[in-house]
């Protein structure tokens, strides 16, 4: 049975990434891509969908006695404590350079511990049992279709040459072994395509020392210098492993189809780069110092938008691919018996008129950090906002992704006015004015309708759609997009109405009548920002005190928290909680470059 979700920890290679849980086991993993099939998915279902376990023999689900991060590492320790002495097992994934790959280092710490190792390889969401076959005494195969893995064991002086290390049969590849003080042994994974023989796998000592120093060196980059550092480093670090490398696009989290609610439907593939989670996303990374990044970040964005502005989807592939087909994954029983297991997303085929606004104001923030705008990156701009002055008056269905008929979501019209006032200002950057009033009397139109239509006097709030009474948390981000100032009496209204109507045991859901899910933690954290705006500093900090508390014991957020039972649900880690971590973390004390702002 798969463990809470905040038992897990994750490790990457910045193009997929796998989930160790806190008895040993990786329980989920893609390869070789975030969006792949899944070649371990007990999380979604059990054992039989393939795992890879590694803990000592003493209990089938015994749980570690500690386990954290290598430093500013994404390198995981994980220590067990027993009758007979101790062990530490050490996961990592080496940035790619090749082919995927995963290390597992066992050394014994303390007198001598019986271990035992369980990989059980089910490629294609776990679904197809692989042919295994051992090459020699330390290396077995394992091909199914067009997925090879080679599972090896390193020489150290536990077993003669010519002993075995490994039992195979095509449902499980085990191990047994003592591991005794002093002594270590390492076990290497690598994916390959089953046409081309697997590359060597080099020495594990080398790749966990190339690895420390990799990570060592990206986080030494970071420019935030105020209180939380390290939790807003690991926050930094958790981003940078959703990022595949060589596109630039980060995914929202690295699973699919963790319940927003335990044995309910709300069950979503989140292998995918959002567009709204751009602006956020940048402005995270450009202002903890991670230029490199937010410009990769940008050169994607445009690369994925670029066509037809009335073609512009709400999230794309890693890659930048529009077709997201999405279909059930019958043959998993769901995490919990939440089902069902989606795979693929169909809001990419959704009319979610807020993203015109998300890129517009994305290409604004590149613009200030001084990523320049070129001739190309302009005609985008002016083509989504012809497209959008035809039909920012059409209802859709919001940042909520709301599956059902599409409303006037008032964040979606608040999205449309920040798209006009950015095209404006970047306007005026460039010295571009030939559309500048047209954009300007539409962003006024906006502002007025939004303002008459989306206001409900009794409850002194804005509202979700246009003629609801329904409070949402997106009404928090009002003060910082700029559609209203921080003093505005309506600004001051709706943060008490979202307190009042939203308020779960000290965190936000994020609208009303919103069904049996958990509170949204990034609403939490608008909610601490907004705080901010107004001047109310000591309550925004005890919000966010109580987020952090919502992490689990190495630092990571999922999409949601259930407050009466203490757990983490969505699917994890989630890039839009720890982006909003960040951000409130720079509301309540920013810094940039070492200086208080």
């Amino acid at each position: 049975m798969a463990g809470r979700i905040e038992d897990y920890a994750l490790i990457g290679d910045l193009e997929t990434a796998a989930l160790v849980g806190r008895d040993g086991a990786i329980d989920w993993m893609c390869l070789p891509r975030f969006d792949s099939p899944a070649c371990f998915a007990a999380l979604l279902g059990g054992e039989e969908n393939g795992r890879w376990r590694i803990a000592p023999a003493d209990g089938s689900s015994r749980l570690c006695d500690h386990r954290a991060y290598r430093g500013d590492t994404l390198i995981l320790d994980t220590v067990w404590q027993t009758a007979d002495g101790a062990v530490r097992v050490t996961d990592f994934m080496p940035p790619r350079q090749g082919i995927p790959r995963v290390v597992r280092l066992v050394e014994g710490l303390a007198g001598w511990v019986e271990m035992c190792g369980e990989l059980r390889l089910r490629f294609l969401n776990g679904r197809v049992l692989p042919w295994s076959r051992g090459v020699d005494p330390r290396t077995v195969a394992a091909v199914a279709g067009p997925d090879s893995v080679l599972l090896s064991c390193d020489r150290f002086p536990l077993c003669d040459d010519d002993d075995a290390c490994f039992s195979v049969s095509n449902s499980c590849i085990r191990s047994q072994f003592t591991i005794s003080a002093g002594q270590r042994r390492a076990f290497v994974l690598d994916w390959s395509p089953s046409h081309l023989p697997s590359n060597p796998r080099g020495d594990t000592t080398e790749l966990l020392a190339e690895t420390q120093e990799f990570w060592e060196q990206w986080t030494a980059k970071c420019t935030y210098q105020g209180p939380w550092r390290e939790t807003v480093i690991r926050s930094l670090i958790t981003l940078k492993a959703l990022i595949y490398a060589p596109t630039g696009g980060m995914v929202a989290a690295v699973t699919t189809s963790l319940p927003e609610c335990l044995g309910g439907e709300q069950n979503w593939d989140y292998r995918f780069c959002w567009l709204r989670d751009s602006t956020f996303t940048l402005s995270c990374l450009l202002r903890t110092g991670y230029r490199d990044e937010a410009v990769a970040w940008r050169n994607w964005l445009a690369r994925a938008v670029a066509g037809e502005p009335d073609d512009l989807q709400p999230m794309y592939g890693v890659s930048g691919q529009r077709r997201l087909p999405e279909k059930p994954a019958g043959w998993l029983d769901g995490y919990e018996g939440s089902r069902p297991v989606r795979l693929g997303n169909a809001a990419a085929d959704h009319l979610q008129l807020d993203v015109y606004g998300e890129v517009l104001n994305t290409m604004y923030a590149a613009v200030r950090a001084g990523v320049p705008v070129d001739h190309h990156m302009w005609r985008v701009v002016r083509s989504l906002m012809d497209h959008l002055e035809q039909h920012w008056q059409e209802p859709d269905v919001g940042l909520w992704e709301v599956r059902g008929p599409t409303r006037h979501f008032v964040h979606s019209r608040i999205m449309s006015w920040v798209a006009a006032d950015r095209a404006l200002r970047m306007a005026r950057i460039a010295g571009l004015r030939s559309s500048a009033e047209r954009w300007r009397v539409m962003r006024q139109a906006i502002h007025d309708e939004v303002c008459r239509e989306g206001w409900d006097a009794e409850q002194h709030s804005f509202v979700q759609s246009y003629g609801s009474s329904r409070i949402d948390a997106s009404a928090l981000l009002l003060p910082k997009l700029g559609f209203l100032p921080p003093d505005d009496p309506r600004v001051h209204g709706t943060l008490s109405a979202v307190a009042r109507t939203l308020g779960d045991h000290g965190f936000l859901r994020r609208y009303t009548d919103g069904g049996r899910e958990g509170a949204f933690l990034v609403c939490s954290l608008w909610f601490a920002d907004a705080l901010v705006a107004i001047g109310r500093r000591e309550e925004a900090d005890e919000v966010f005190e109580r987020v952090l508390d919502a992490r689990n014991d190495v630092g990571l957020l999922s999409e949601e928290w259930d407050p009466v039972a203490h757990r983490q649900l969505g699917n994890t880690p989630q890039a839009f909680s720890h982006v909003g971590l960040v951000n409130t973390a720079f509301a309540l004390h920013g810094t940039r470059h070492g200086a208080r702002r």
